[in-house]
Order: C-alpha cells, then sequence, then structure tokens
C-alpha cells in the first residue's frame, strides 16, 4: 500500500438546484477540484460517484456525469451506502490509488432528491433498513428512528429537549457563514422549541433538509502528490462497520455500534487512545441528520463519556475555541444533506480546514494537524470513519 492524499477540493452551493441537471451538479464539483489540484481530466485514472439516486431520473449515473465531464475512458464506478454513498466513493478512489492501480483518482458525490416530490423522497428514505419489517409493518420513516434513539437517549440521561435544540442552533450559526450552505438563517433555541413535531421528540429544526449538491475531491499518491501541492491532506486510516438492518435486533437505542466499532478500529490503526480522542483532533465532522445523531457521535467517537453528550452540546464545548470544535459548516443540519454527497462534503470541508482556508469565523485553529470525518449511513446501518492529517502516515 501507498499514501494517498487529498490535492483538490471542490464543492457546490447546496440546496435546491432546479435549474441544473444531475451531471451539470457534479461537473460544477469536478471542475473546481480539478483546477484546485491543477490537473485535467485527462490526468484522472479512475472515478468513483456516491449516489443514493432512487429519486432522480439517471440509473447509470457514473457513466452519465464521466461523459458529461469529459472523463471517459478512466474506468468509473457507482457506489451506495445510504447517506455514507460520499464516504465510500471517498474509500473507492482512496483505495484504488493505495493499491498502486492509479496514481489520480476522483471521488464525487452527487444528489438531486428535487426530482421526486417531497413524500416520495421520505417514503423511500424510510424503506432504508428492514422494509417488510419496519416500514411495511409499522410504517416508520427517517424522523421516526432517530425519535426512538432521542426518546431513549432522553429518559436514561436526563438530557432535555433544549439539548437537542443547542445543536440545531450552533450548526445555523456556522452555516449562516457558509456560502455553500443550504440554509443562511441563524435561529434561537426559542425557534427550534416553538417548531413543530415531526416524530417526538424530533421537531422540524431538529432535522436536516432533503437537498440537491455535489462534493469532489481528487485523491493522488505520494509521488503525485509532493508534485501538485506543498500542503497534502493525507487520509491517515478508514474504517468501516455495519449495523443490523432490522433495529429490533440491536442491544439498545442509546448508541450507534457501528459507529463505535468503526471509531475502535479507525483509531488502533492511527494510535489514537479512545478516552482522549478529543486531544487528538483540531476539528471533526460529524453525521448530524437529527440533533440527537451528534449528540451519539460525541460520545460514539469517544470525545466525552456515555451520557454527557448532551452537557458538551448545552455547555458550548463543540464551537470553535471549545473541546473539540464539530461541524464548522453547518453540518448535515443546516449546510444540507445531499445524501451521496454528504460523505465528500466532509472530505472537502476538513481538507480546507486542515489547509487553513476558510473564513476566520468558522476556521479552527490548527494545532495538531488531524480531522476526523464520521459519515453514517441509514440508522447506522453503515459507518464510515475517516481520519486526515497533514503529517505524512507511516508507510507500511
Amino acid at each position: 500500500m501507498v499514501n494517498a492524499a487529498i490535492v483538490g477540493v471542490g464543492h457546490t452551493k447546496f440546496g435546491r438546484a432546479t435549474d441544473k441537471q444531475l451531471q451539470e451538479l457534479a461537473w460544477e464539483a469536478i471542475k473546481e477540484a480539478l483546477q484546485d489540484a491543477g490537473i485535467t481530466q485527462r490526468d484522472v485514472q479512475f472515478v468513483a460517484v456516491g449516489n443514493t439516486g432512487r429519486w432522480s431520473s439517471d440509473p447509470l449515473p457514473a457513466v452519465v456525469i464521466s461523459e458529461y465531464s469529459d472523463l471517459c475512458p478512466a474506468g468509473s464506478i457507482r457506489v451506495e451506502a445510504a447517506c455514507a454513498s460520499g464516504s465510500a466513493a471517498v474509500r473507492a478512489a482512496y483505495q484504488t490509488v493505495a493499491s498502486g492501480q492509479a496514481d489520480i483518482a476522483l471521488a464525487v458525490g452527487v444528489e438531486k432528491m428535487s426530482e421526486s416530490t417531497n413524500l416520495q423522497v421520505v417514503e423511500m428514505i424510510g424503506r432504508a433498513g428492514n422494509f417488510f419489517w419496519e416500514f411495511e409493518q409499522f410504517g416508520l420513516t427517517f424522523p421516526g428512528y432517530y425519535a426512538m434513539y432521542a426518546t431513549a437517549y432522553l429518559h436514561r440521561y436526563g438530557a432535555k429537549e433544549e439539548d437537542l435544540a443547542a445543536i440545531a442552533v450552533k450548526n445555523h450559526y456556522y452555516a449562516d457563514l457558509n456560502p455553500h450552505a443550504h440554509f443562511h438563517k441563524r435561529i434561537t433555541i426559542d425557534d427550534v422549541m416553538k417548531s413543530r413535531y415531526v416524530a417526538w421528540p424530533l421537531k422540524l429544526f431538529d432535522c436536516s433538509p432533503q437537498t440537491d449538491g455535489a462534493a469532489a475531491v481528487v485523491i493522488a499518491s505520494e509521488k503525485i502528490a509532493r508534485k501538485l501541492t506543498d500542503t497534502p491532506v493525507w487520509i491517515r486510516t478508514q474504517a468501516v462497520a455495519t449495523g443490523t438492518s432490522n433495529l429490533s435486533k440491536r442491544s439498545n437505542f442509546l448508541s450507534l455500534d457501528s459507529a463505535v466499532k468503526a471509531a475502535e478500529e479507525a483509531y488502533k490503526r492511527a494510535g489514537v487512545e479512545r478516552d482522549k480522542a478529543y486531544k487528538y483532533f483540531d476539528v471533526a465532522e460529524v453525521h448530524d441528520c437529527f440533533t440527537i445523531a451528534e449528540i451519539l457521535a460525541y460520545e460514539d467517537l469517544g470525545f466525552v463519556e456515555r451520557g454527557q453528550g448532551y452537557a458538551l452540546a448545552r455547555e458550548g464545548e463543540t464551537y470553535k475555541g471549545g473541546r473539540i470544535p464539530v461541524n464548522l459548516d453547518g453540518g448535515l443540519k443546516a449546510k444540507g444533506h445531499p445524501i451521496g454527497a454528504t460523505g465528500v462534503s466532509m472530505a472537502a470541508e476538513l481538507t480546507k480546514q486542515l489547509r487553513q482556508q476558510n473564513p476566520p469565523e468558522r476556521q479552527a485553529d490548527i494545532k495538531r494537524g488531524w480531522a476526523i470525518a464520521h459519515n453514517i449511513g441509514g440508522t447506522g446501518h453503515y459507518a464510515y470513519i475517516t481520519i486526515y492529517t497533514l503529517d505524512k502516515p507511516p508507510t507500511g
């Protein structure tokens, strides 16, 4: 295995892009990533596209995007891991380079959710998991799945709905500073508490939106990366785990076991002590599809002891300058959640954070040069944990 690094990033505005087709969105991000890396389409040897796509018209997005973006005849693949499809694309591109099969690969995440109605999207996401048992028999939807976790968490640890709201307030604050974000409106705890319930205790402002958008990263081998940039962002390690499709088979609704397992594996490879994990990272991107998901992530990643994630949010310790800055781009909650693009967007954001290319008000203080991405597919059905660093990983 050879070392591989991100050398270029691209990102579209997240929101509703009813004036663009899927391939146009993808090309906008790809073009920016290629320019950032200082390369052309002819330099790309492999393309991995993260796209769930059940709500959009193109069943073969990788080939449509490759043709439109003039990337043919480079090899391509479309990957799907629900809401972690973007991280799966990063993984496919990374492993292609790390294995020596290519010197330059491109990971693209893209979604065009506005091609289907709101109710159609709600149904299709609700089917993600165990279709017959949970959706067909009981009519659970995605907010309902996470509402079960929120109900269990609030009951066990004594957290309040206002603690969930604190996550939304933080992420809207940072989204307002991010030109790529879906929402540019700061909100208060009172705003969240007054929003209508979607699935108790989750309210409208506890939920991420249906979003169109794309992101892209160029991944290069060490010998090429050093030629292209003075600040390669190395993919130090990535670990993956899978949870049961049927939530009734899980031991509790207080943690996502797949995220814990993936984090433990990533930490083992990178030499991170779990009980001191927050000390290793300058900034984190975590999967806040619902506000409770961000609180669970704090605990599943070992940033705080079990049952104390809500206190971390309540005390403002995940803002810039706190114990561990989290989602300084607005997160899924307010930046937006175009399903297949989210994991690549995390990679692009953390690359810019480590390069210190963000506006000062949402730029983390980079001291160690390490960052972590936590990307979940479904309700912990997939978990991808990726560690990015400025210092080159040891070879081997």
